[in-house]
């Protein structure tokens, strides 16, 4: 194969590197060249994000004739030298009302307080386990938190979490409680351990843990890390941007084999919304791709309620699709990770509390205290739960079944009309068309919470990580990308066609802006207050969940009106009715 000259470069490097690598650079490829001039008598590590790319990269190795190198992933490494012959046992997790028992959580005045110190407990556990500190003490737990009513709660019991967190990490390492995957991580980094390989290779390194960075540089052989900065998605758990902290020589793929110059333009425009709040240079990213094919097609968003929503729009009220798949096991899309089922809370919405499995739920008397218990909580899945029920209500049961009916088993994912996925499963994943639903964020978003929020209290990282999905979406197609009209860069379009020097600008839209909106034109934002026509054109289901969103959130009728480019009588009238309960499509 014929390599890049950045490829090239890096292949051709000793001694310690990073690499930052746009979307579709080949990293892997990289790599791999990268092993085949090592020595065959020395040991290679490969380090992976997760086992499906661990055994991807198995495959690949092998394939290249490479035996030298081993391939793991940072738990599977941590596994064989804290867990295995130790007589630990293992669990995925535990569910809160679990940790409220095994702790003796009881006697708060606050209503469900114990479930409440057992969520933060747990969730400061996962704080831990992942960072570098060598002690509990070490971590401010509420500098984690954002949500006000759940920041004011932590700190009103913050004693008393850090202690039940230190007793909960006592009980796992005395064996009294089963340990967790986070807790072994850590058990293996305050183990000082050595790892006797020549070279480390560590693959997405922008979405390491602060434990498994810290065990990588304090190795001796030769560290190769690779990654892309502006896809590190995992910071809610605790993941932190390995590449900005390592101080290697720094080198760069640039060019995408994935997708063309249109969608490597969308994308550089994406990022380039973080210099509304960072000081942010733009980086080249150069679209070498050139498939037409249009066989694999996903709807990509940013939440499980938008995909469900979109799933039951696309089989059952559209009926645009038979067969569908969802990445991940379908079930991950209806229950929360805690365990609680989206039918617990439809339980507990019909006022059936005998039929509610989840011991936390059950707890609830009402809707409203489950959404008390959320605010102080920040439980995003059970929140997006809560939301599902309050749309569909009774229909649910019957909607959800209809989906797993048509779902197809994970061997025939080729014969799905439709693939639906979050970002953060569909992470690493490429399609042939890919469309984006309204739940990301928007330029307008960022630079109305920028104006609007206090220097001190804006959380930067996490609005950068807010794009960074936005951009990983954007990046997963080969060929076709349709997106809300919302998303699209507001600043006037010019390419750079690869291979060659001229430069030319868009008088016409983009196929990305085409194909979605064929009346879609690149203009300015000052326009858009000019442009009426479509004031009485039939309303979606996406724009009827979005303007309830903005309208919830205090938007104005003037603001809605410019935002969705309709007189403000459309917005009063529209809203009205949807506040009614008269969601669909329909003509005024």
């Amino acid at each position: 194969m014929q390599l890049t000259d950045e490829q090239k470069a890096i292949i051709a490097t000793t001694g310690d590197l990073k690499i930052n690598a746009v979307a579709g650079s080949g990293k892997t490829t990289t790599i791999l060249e990268y092993a085949k001039t090592k020595p065959h008598n020395k040991r290679l590590l490969y380090l992976a994000f997760n086992k499906s790319v661990k055994l991807e990269a198995e495959r690949r190795f092998q394939a290249a004739g490479l035996g030298n190198v081993q391939v793991e992933t940072a738990h599977s490494l941590a596994f064989h030298h804290t867990v295995k012959g130790k007589n630990y046992k293992v669990t995925p997790g535990y569910k809160t009302y679990q940790l409220a028992e095994a702790l003796g959580l009881s006697g708060y005045p606050d209503k469900h307080a114990a479930y409440i110190i057992a969520n933060h407990v747990s969730k400061f556990a996962a704080c831990f386990c992942n960072s570098a500190a060598a002690k509990v003490q070490e971590l401010n737990y509420l500098d984690t938190v954002t949500d006000p009513k759940a920041k004011a709660f932590v700190q009103h019991f913050y004693p008393e979490i850090l202690r039940r967190t230190r007793v909960l990490l006592a009980k796992m390492e005395n064996r009294e409680l089963d340990c967790t995957h986070d807790f072994y991580l850590k058990k293996f980094q305050l183990s000082d351990p050595t790892l006797h390989h020549n070279y480390i290779l560590f693959d997405e390194g922008q979405d390491a843990s602060g434990a498994m960075l810290d065990v990588f540089v304090r190795q001796k052989a030769e560290k190769l890390i690779v990654g892309d900065t502006h896809q590190q998605i995992y910071g809610w758990r605790y993941a932190v941007n390995s590449l900005e902290k390592v101080d290697f020589p720094a080198y760069r793929l640039s060019t995408s084999f994935r997708f063309d110059p249109e969608v490597a333009l969308l994308a550089g425009r994406i990022l380039d919304w973080k210099k509304h709040f960072l000081p942010y240079q733009s980086i080249p990213i150069i679209g070498a791709g050139q498939s037409n094919a249009t066989q694999s097609r996903a709807t990509l968003a940013r939440t499980n309620l938008f995909l469900l929503v979109k799933a039951i729009e696309l089989l059952i009220e559209k009926r645009e699709i038979q067969n569908l798949y969802f990445e991940g096991n379908i079930n991950s899309y209806t229950y929360a990770d805690e365990g609680a089922s989206i039918y617990d809370v439809l339980h507990l919405y019909n006022g059936k509390h005998d039929l509610i499995r989840d011991q936390l739920v059950k707890s609830m008397k009402s809707m409203i205290e489950l959404a008390e218990y959320i605010e102080k909580t920040e439980d995003a899945e059970l929140a997006m739960m809560l939301e599902i029920v309050n749309k569909y209500g009774r229909e649910l049961p019957y909607f959800i079944k209809e989906v797993k009916d048509h779902h197809v088993p994970d061997d025939q994912k080729h014969r799905a009309d439709m693939i639906f996925s979050t970002v953060h499963r569909c992470k690493g994943m490429e399609y042939d068309e890919v469309t984006l639903e309204s739940d990301f964020i928007k330029e307008m978003d960022i630079v109305k919470r920028v104006n609007e929020t206090d220097d001190k209290e804006l959380d930067r990282q996490k609005l950068a990580e807010e794009v960074n999905l936005l951009y990983v979406a954007a990046t997963r197609t080969k060929n076709l990308l349709h997106l809300p009209k919302a998303l699209l860069p507001a600043s006037k379009i010019h390419i750079i066609p690869p291979k060659t020097t001229g430069k030319y600008e868009y008088s016409s839209p983009p196929a990305y802006a085409r194909d979605a909106y064929p009346e879609q034109r690149a203009y300015p934002p000052e326009a858009y207050a000019k442009n009426y026509t479509g004031a009485y054109r039939p309303w979606s289901t996406d724009a009827d969940a979005e303007l309830m969103n903005r309208y919830l959130k205090g938007a104005s009728v003037k603001e809605l009106a410019q935002y969705f480019e309709r007189t403000t009588g459309a917005i009063k009238a529209r809203v009205k009715r949807l506040e009614a309960g008269e969601y669909g499509e329909e003509v005024f």
